[in-house]
């Protein structure tokens, strides 16, 4: 039985499993229904609608494939992620898994066999495979991005709501909970939690628990803005009450993420699967350019078709990896999760590896040693300064044994292709070998092989001696001159064979090639650094929403606007805390030292004026001009959105079209104008002995 049949029978039994399953679930909802109070009808007479019935089914697949130890593990990742916008409705939360679940499997697993079944070949089916992790993350964060959008919208129209019923009767709770029962179902769970929350006997410490897994920083400014509210009360100002300010701030903030979202969605819009496109392609265009250009055939059998394919998909995952970076505006990177054992901790435990780690790192005080722990800080990596050098030297032994796998790899593949592949007798650069033409290749290419062997792959062998080898395994009377033409071909792949070992050059290439990714977790912070720094400004400027709110409050002090700057933290979170922390023990010096852990001008200026009003001026008289500052930083914002989804959507469309050229180019278009020059060297000889 052929792959090709192995695969269909696959196919045709997943098919059948599948079915059968679906029966056995509907059967079994059924017999549930029918023991219990409602049994498929919603009303006298009614049938249940279509829509209940597969909400149960997929209730039901929830529970079952919970219980599988493989299905678990993605099951529960889905679901981790899906958690962010439905935290508490469990029954949404499973429904919206499984649903999630059973799309990507579906799409992905159908697609997968089909183009297995077309292409039944390792290699493609290895590259299938991993394309298909690829796509699964891929459409992950496609369903999640579409989630917090709808989050959004729905939370720009709670705000008006909550502003409405605000205005009507001016307490905080009552608007808040007659808001979220006439809001959208996602954003009505946060608000309800919100709500519950300010009424608790503990608000602080509910809204901390509440903190820590909010979808984003706008709900976590709303509960705090609204527990400031219920208790320093609302201060009316000569703009208007400080509550609806706050809920006008947070509102501008929400239109200009959408719209950032959308404006970036759209110009980046198919570029994720244009640069995916050419891992289907490569095999196909191999096919093609054979069957087409029978002088293909050395090109992608040769070491340099094997690199060249090799490089593709290399260029296709890293232009995959920086498409999702430059698209990435998750705010959960920086959530504050459970403390887990890494792989660099594990790693770092081992006596040898903490010894090589202590001799690769900088000493403590050198500018090297500063500058990689501002890398660090002003990236915000969630790792110490030890693991970072344990993955770059992880790194470092994976790229060299990888690249001198890959050269010994190639050396055998050389010898072996020199060995086994059939030998045309007459070089064509169009056309292809008939099935005679092609059995006479591969017994020459048999013959060529025993002759070798009889000789032992020496290449002390004489001219005359593989002539006279020649002549012995005759067995179809070949002329003199073909005996000629056989000895000097078995004489050349001799060579060949006998120079196919790594040479010294190739480990200089595989120590080059660890030396890259000794440096790629350093160059991965670069871009961090340089994608994350709109970021830092745009959670400055919820600082001074906050500030801006806090300033009016009687009793308010330096220590307490840097607890609730600790709670709308997401990237400062760490140098704030650590400020809280020493605060007791100086003010003006844990202060210093938060200015000093930040990089960000803005940022600096912010803990100036804290500085300043420690003990010197109040905090209202310090904090003065901060409407003025945040009307242009918020203009300044908008001008830099702009020019930063300009310049996003610049680099994502040249990095997203990369594979696709690389592919046309460095596959197709090259290999075949350098075979089309040797063809044409080799009819010019062939012209010249006429």
């Amino acid at each position: 039985m052929t792959s090709k049949e192995v695969l269909i029978l696959i196919f045709i039994t997943s098919l059948t499993l599948f079915s059968i399953t679906f029966g056995l679930v509907s059967w079994m909802s059924r017999r549930r229904g029918n023991r219990g109070d409602f049994a498929g009808k919603f009303d006298a007479g009614e049938a249940k609608p279509f829509r209940g019935i597969y909400r149960q089914w997929f209730q039901l697949a929830y529970m079952y494939g919970a219980k599988l130890p493989l299905v678990q593990s993605y099951i529960k990742r889905i679901r981790q992620r899906i958690a962010i916008i439905h935290p508490y409705d469990e029954i949404s939360l499973r429904y919206e898994t499984v649903k999630l679940v059973c799309a990507i499997t579906g799409i992905i697993g159908l697609t997968a066999l089909l183009l297995i079944w077309s292409h039944p070949d390792l290699g493609f089916i290895v590259i299938v495979i991993l394309a298909a992790v690829v796509i699964n993350n891929m459409l992950v964060e496609m369903f999640i991005n579409r989630l917090e959008r709808k989050l959004l919208v729905q939370s720009v129209e709670l705000f008006s709501l909550v502003r409405h019923h605000y205005q009507q009767h001016g307490m905080v709770e009552e608007a808040l909970y007659e808001g979220a029962e006439a809001s959208g179902h996602e954003i009505s769970i946060h608000a309800q939690r919100i709500y519950n929350a300010l009424v608790s006997q503990d608000p602080n410490d509910e809204l901390e628990r509440y903190y820590e897994v909010a979808p984003n920083r706008y709900l976590k400014a709303f509960a705090g803005i609204s527990h400031l509210v219920m208790e320093f009360g609302d201060h009316a100002r000569k703009q208007g009450s400080i509550y609806l300010l706050g809920l006008s701030g947070l509102t501008k903030e929400i239109q200009l993420e959408i719209l950032r979202r959308d404006k970036l969605d759209y110009l980046m819009k198919g570029l994720n699967a244009i640069a995916l496109a050419p891992v289907f392609f490569t095999k196909p265009i191999e096919r093609w350019a054979r069957s087409s250009f029978p002088s293909m055939d050395e090109f992608y059998m040769s070491k340099l078709g094997f690199v060249t394919k090799i490089s593709i998909y290399v260029i296709i995952l890293i232009s995959y990896i920086l498409l999702q970076k430059l698209q990435q505006n998750r705010e959960t990177d920086y959530r504050a999760m459970a403390g887990k054992v890494t792989w660099e901790e594990r790693m770092y435990r081992i006596p040898m590896i903490r010894w090589l780690v202590g001799i690769m790192t900088p000493i403590p005080g050198t500018m090297k040693y500063d500058s990689r722990v501002r890398l660090l800080k002003e990236s915000n990596a969630k790792i110490k300064f030890e693991w970072l050098y344990i993955r770059r030297v992880t790194f470092f032994f994976l790229g060299f044994f990888i690249a001198l796998s890959l050269a010994v790899g190639l050396h055998v593949q050389s010898r072996h292709h020199l060995l086994n592949f059939p030998v045309p007798l007459n070089h064509s650069l169009f056309g292809q070998m008939n099935d005679v033409e092609r059995l006479q290749a591969e017994e020459t290419a048999q013959r060529d092989r025993v002759i070798m062997e009889q000789l032992q792959m020496s290449t002390k062998a004489t001219h005359d001696q593989v002539q006279q080898a020649v002549k012995d395994t005759d067995s179809v009377g070949l002329t003199k001159e073909q005996i000629e033409i056989a000895a000097d071909r078995i004489m050349s792949k001799l060579k060949r064979y006998d120079s196919e070992y790594l040479k010294w050059w190739e480990l200089l290439l595989s120590f080059m090639a660890g030396i890259a990714g000794y440096g790629a977790p350093l160059w991965l912070l670069y871009f961090h650094r340089k994608v994350r720094n709109m970021e830092m400004r745009h959670e400055v400027y919820q600082f001074q929403t906050v500030i801006s709110i806090l300033r009016g409050m009687e009793r308010i002090t330096v220590e307490v606007i840097l607890e609730w700057l600790n709670r709308f933290a997401v990237i400062f979170k760490v140098p704030i805390q650590k400020s809280l922390l020493h605060y007791e023990h100086g003010a003006q010096l844990a202060l210093l030292e938060l200015k000093e852990d930040v990089w960000l001008p803005e940022f600096q200026r912010l803990v100036d004026k804290l500085i300043l009003a420690v003990d010197k001026v109040p905090i209202k008289d310090v904090f003065d001009d901060l409407d003025g500052e945040m009307i242009f930083s918020f203009e300044q914002r908008k001008q830099e959105y702009e020019a930063m989804i300009d310049t996003k959507a610049a680099w994502a469309r040249m990095i997203g079209f990369t594979p696709m050229y690389a592919l046309i180019f460095m596959y197709l278009v090259i290999p075949l104008i350098g075979m089309s020059f040797s063809q044409m060297e080799a009819y010019y000889e062939q012209i010249q002995r006429l």
